[in-house]
């Protein structure tokens, strides 16, 4: 293997791979996991007829990141080697693609879609594959894409139906599942095993030559004490109990405390109850005391001014759509205080001491003569942004040479990055022209992101997983590892639980991996056979909960000003993805909005504009249109934007999986005859 370029512990975890056992590769970050796969699919290529492999990742930019990185420079002059992602043109013709390629290197989704895809050619087997490599194989649990792949696999298992794909499973913790415990750690590690129908492996001979390659980084904990005074926090507080004394609690309901997560949960329900009571004070108070807890968050966080203009961008908005009362007074209460808000949000002298320390942290690693390259891991989106702002125009900071850049997770928004712009800014930070990447837990998995000597984690609260992944990205020679923190806070106690649980992981896989092949094999089929059982029950349940009600008894409320806008009997599914409204008077309940720009392209549909509420000032956001083949303009709709008011009452869904009626597909030839009447239709 030494041409190939392994090192000797990557040699040993690979050896039973190489004889065709089903196995989970068990490596740090920075361990070399993916090389290590790379050597698997080469040694398989070359001694498996007709091997077929698939490379299986969970995020769209490790699709191209893995092949141009690892598989193409090294099996692309014998091989041929197809990346495909959601922007591929090569996803319409997923099962040809598998066919006449040696190894595909494609998201999960992408798989998934073409094993319950029954057109030729998209349509593909497990029976097709011989290999199926799957990075990052500890989200294969509950109902995610990959243990919907593995169900698949483990049922024709279970059932001797062959011939079955060998499997290899790539993770850098398993985790614990949030067990506490030995013995549930234990558990949580072999229904993995049982999801992936593999056994884990870990160096065990070669520790030494595993931590020289890649050694832990110094951990600190930066830790400051409470703000002696917070007049600001103060007074949002004395706003948010105004709001109460209006809305008048209910007697059964007791708040926990303001700028907590648990707070957050709190108003969550608060408003779902409004809403499911046909009380719009008590959901509309509910959604405003979001706001002013958010910005406690925030100010427990980041500068009070970012705080305060959260507030500020909300009620510029909610100024303009306010209905009733309940509206008036909500904004009113902001504008009467808006400007004792601001001047407190500008003082000073109550300044978040996280802020100064973060600085400090920067500064201890940051030199206008030192190269230095770090990333800055914070919670959201909003947090990140606000971060970037404060670097950028720190002249302290920008004086040590810190040029910082944002990284955050693909999607639609203002905040979301485009592939492109993810793509341009690793490529910036890798070459030297950033040096300090301001994060989501975007970065924390699988991103090819150069060798950092600083990773901070500022407001955190994650797992064990997390935690291990954002460490692992401090591979430099005498790197740092920094929590900023308050003395005795949230994100100070987890981490030292997520240090307790890291340990506790390494003894939960050490016990497995104890087990006798006959104990290990015996208890895998018990719990495979347990999760078939339990998700074939869960399927029946989901059917039943489906046909409650006939569709024509729902009605559909606008969340907002809860005017009925539809009937349940007018949604239809299209591509068994977006529930539309066919009826042609739906148009009179919306109005459309902007444009809306999507990065991809999709065969059959593009986006049209958004939609919302036509009901006086309510303007609640509903979806977008949706152009089906260039003729059916169709409203798609959001249903967390909607109350669905029932035979048994009304509620809040989050996702249309949970809906009490059953939707008809929807049928274009049938939609064209009902709008286009004196076109002839072959």
């Amino acid at each position: 293997m030494a041409d190939f370029g392994l090192y000797v512990y990557q040699e040993e975890v690979v050896q039973r791979a190489l004889c065709g056992e089903n196995i989970i590769i068990w490596l740090p970050t920075g361990g070399g996991k993916t090389r290590a796969a790379v050597y698997v699919a080469k040694k398989h290529l070359e001694t498996t007829e007709n091997a077929k492999v698939v490379v299986l990742v969970n995020k769209v930019h490790l699709v191209d990141q893995h092949f141009t990185k690892e598989f193409d420079p090294h099996l692309g002059r014998d091989y041929k080697l197809v990346p495909v992602s959601g922007e591929s043109d090569e996803k319409d013709f997923f099962g040809n693609v598998v066919r006449d390629s040696h190894l595909v290197i494609c998201t999960a989704q992408i798989l998934y879609n073409a094993l319950i895809n029954p057109e030729e050619s998209r349509h593909v087997e497990l029976s097709d594959i011989t290999l199926l490599i799957i990075d990052e194989c500890h989200h294969t649990h509950k109902e995610s894409v990959y243990n919907k792949i593995m169900r698949c696999y483990v049922e024709k298992r279970l059932g001797e139906q062959g011939p079955l794909p060998q499997i290899l499973g790539l993770t850098a913790s398993p985790g614990t599942g949030g067990a506490k415990t030995l013995e549930n750690a234990v558990e949580h590690v072999l229904q993995i095993c049982a999801n992936l129908d593999s056994s884990i492996v870990s160096t065990k001979n070669y520790v030494p030559e595993l931590k020289q390659k890649v050694p832990r980084p110094k951990k600190s904990f930066d830790i400051v004490d409470k703000r002696n005074e917070d007049p600001f926090g103060e007074h949002l507080k004395w706003m948010m109990e105004q709001i109460h004394e209006f809305m008048n609690l209910p007697p059964d309901f007791k708040p926990r405390q303001f700028g907590t997560q648990e707070y957050e949960a709190d108003v969550v329900v608060l408003e779902q109850r409004g809403v499911r009571d046909d009380n719009r004070v008590l959901a509309q108070c509910a959604l405003h005391l979001r706001q002013y807890n958010d910005a406690l968050l925030i100010n427990d966080t980041l500068r009070m001014m970012d705080a305060y203009s959260s507030l500020e961008d909300y009620y510029s908005l909610k100024g303009l759509k306010a209905i009733d009362g309940t509206d008036y007074y909500l904004v009113g209460l902001f504008q009467e205080n808006q400007v004792e808000l601001r001047k407190l949000a500008l003082d000073s002298r109550f300044e978040n001491p996280k802020m100064a320390k973060l600085q400090t942290t920067l500064l201890n690693q940051f030199d206008a003569g030192v190269k230095s390259r770090g990333i800055l891991f914070s919670k959201t989106r909003k947090s990140v942004h606000c971060l970037h702002d404060w670097i950028s125009n720190n002249r302290v900071l920008q004086t040590a040479g810190i040029k910082a850049a944002i990284l955050t997770g693909a999607g639609n928004g203002i905040t979301y990055m485009t592939q492109h712009e993810q793509g341009e800014t690793i490529r910036n930070f890798r070459e030297g022209a950033l040096n300090l990447l301001i994060s989501t837990s975007v970065a924390e998995e699988g991103l090819d992101i150069p060798e950092c000597n600083l990773v901070v984690r500022y407001g955190l609260l994650t797992n064990e997983i997390a935690q291990q992944q954002a460490s692992g990205r401090a591979r430099a020679q005498d790197s740092v590892y920094s929590v900023v923190a308050e003395r005795g806070g949230r994100e100070e106690r987890r981490e030292h639980i997520n240090e307790y649980l890291e340990e506790l992981t390494g003894k939960a896989i050490a016990k497995v991996q104890e087990m006798s092949p006959r104990q290990f094999h015996i208890r895998i089929r018990e719990l495979q056979r347990e999760d078939i059982i339990r998700t074939k029950a869960a399927e029946s349940h989901k059917l039943q909960k489906r046909s409650r009600f006939p569709a024509s008894r729902i009605q559909f409320l606008c969340r907002n000003c809860f005017k009925p806008v539809a009937s349940g009997s007018d949604i239809k599914l299209v591509d068994n993805a977006h529930f539309v409204n066919i009826n042609p008077n739906f148009k009179r309940e919306y109005r459309a909005g902007g444009q809306v720009v999507l990065e991809r392209t999709f065969e059959d549909w593009e986006p049209g504009c958004t939609i919302s509420c036509n009901n006086g000032n309510c303007g609640q956001n509903w979806g977008f249109e949706l152009k089906y083949k260039k003729i059916a303009l169709l409203p798609n709709i959001a249903i967390k934007n909607f109350a669905l008011q029932t035979p048994d009452g009304r509620m809040t869904l989050k996702k249309w999986k949970d809906i009490p009626f059953t939707v008809e597909d929807f049928d274009f030839a049938e939609y064209c005859q009902d709008n286009f009447p004196d076109i002839i239709f072959d």
